[in-house]
């Protein structure tokens, strides 16, 4: 059979091939310390789970509005005036399945065949197979520990050619944790093309504060959702926030392909937003916590942490003194040290020698997987 081109393009996501073949080995009767994942291990909030629950029992489970329920968007515009100041029409939003279906309807918006997206290197391993998918070619545009991991402007404008439609950006960022500084955003914004902001992160900074990009324009896409901050991964519920003038065609394109999000799900998120706030800084809190265990614990036992991440939860750890191939160290930590880790390969062609270790897991099991860890490393051969 021959697939199109636009499958056949589309890279294996290597934090799920080390999650599934982890999974194996638990199987076995393995037990796995699992750094590979940016999934809290906290549980929803009460509040959340209950307004479910209730939405269910209502019968809240039938088609519901394309664009998704008045009051969640009216919640989440005024999330959005609360924290950034900015003014958002509930009008200007769409609630997905999660983020991941709003960046298929971005760029399958935005992307004619050829044109281009400029992305940082290291990036989320996924933004180049959405880009690809939607028959657009990605760019990259490198960006150095030295500096922060952060996004050079006079850097992406050296990059932008007349086909550049769109510049994404990740802030706190996957896989670095780096909080783009407020006046290299709104340069950013500056530059000509769209701004595509992945704001998934927001609420998970332990230093500084985040910025939307609508601070600075109003014509940039806005991708977040619930997953992170609120300990809803498998909820799958996200939105994207568009310029007006596009809002129209990305609810056309959701009303074929998806028809609409779960209703009683967007109850849920209502409810996350009304009322789970408060939990959102517990949960930051304990991140924290644990951030702080894994910048310590990766240089007890010979990590190089040049840049401690601000925001995400996530250590990108330059492991470049143990292997020039970060996949084949991944699977020799998983098989022989039995924890899980993200290849830098994973995140772009400069991301490789590198790893990435989520601190979504408790203290415990973190100090439990770098002894691990360590005591590998000094059993290697070479280790001296």
């Amino acid at each position: 059979m021959r697939l199109a081109r636009r499958v056949a393009a589309i890279d294996p996501f290597l934090a799920v091939e080390v999650f599934e073949r982890a999974q194996a080995l638990e199987r076995q009767g393995v037990d796995v310390v699992h750094f590979e994942f940016g999934e809290p291990d906290f549980e929803t909030p009460a509040a959340v789970r209950e307004a479910a629950v209730r939405a269910i029992k209502d019968g809240r489970t039938k088609y519901a509005a394309s664009l998704g329920l008045l009051p969640l968007r009216e919640a989440i515009a005024e999330h959005y005036a609360r924290t950034y100041g900015v003014t958002v029409s509930p009008d200007r939003i769409l609630v997905t399945a999660g983020t991941s279906p709003a960046m298929l309807l971005v760029f399958g918006a935005l992307l004619d065949p050829g044109d281009e997206v400029i992305l940082s290197d290291p990036h989320y391993a996924c933004y180049p197979n959405f880009v690809r998918y939607a028959e657009g070619t990605p760019v990259c545009v490198e960006v150095e520990e030295a500096d922060g991991f952060q996004y050079e402007p006079a850097a992406i404008r050296a990059r932008l050619t007349d086909r550049t439609r769109a510049i994404l950006i990740n802030s706190p960022a996957n896989p670095t944790g780096t909080l783009l500084a407020a006046d290299r955003m709104a340069a950013i914004a500056e530059l000509g093309p769209t701004v595509v902001s992945d704001e998934i992160y927001h609420g998970l900074t332990y230093e500084g504060r985040e910025r939307s990009i609508l601070e600075f324009t109003d014509q940039a896409f806005v991708l977040n959702g619930f997953s992170k901050a609120f300990a809803m991964t498998g909820w799958r519920l996200g939105y994207v926030i568009a310029p007006g003038d596009a809002i129209r065609t990305l609810q056309k394109a959701y009303q074929n392909f998806f028809i609409s999000t779960n209703e009683f799900v967007q109850w849920a998120g209502l409810a996350a937003l009304r009322e789970a706030r408060e939990e959102t800084s517990r949960f930051r809190a304990i991140f924290d916590e644990r951030r702080r265990a894994m910048l310590d614990g990766l240089r007890a036992i010979g990590f190089s942490v040049g840049f401690e991440p601000t925001g995400a939860f996530y250590v990108f750890a330059n492991a470049r003194r143990y292997t020039a191939d970060s996949l084949a160290f991944a699977w020799e930590l998983l098989d022989r040290a039995h924890v899980a880790v993200t290849p830098g390969i994973d995140f772009g062609q400069h991301g490789e020698g590198y790893l990435r270790f989520s601190y979504a897991s408790s203290v415990a099991r973190i100090r439990e997987g770098l002894r691990r860890i360590g005591e590998f490393l000094r059993a290697r051969p070479g280790a001296g």
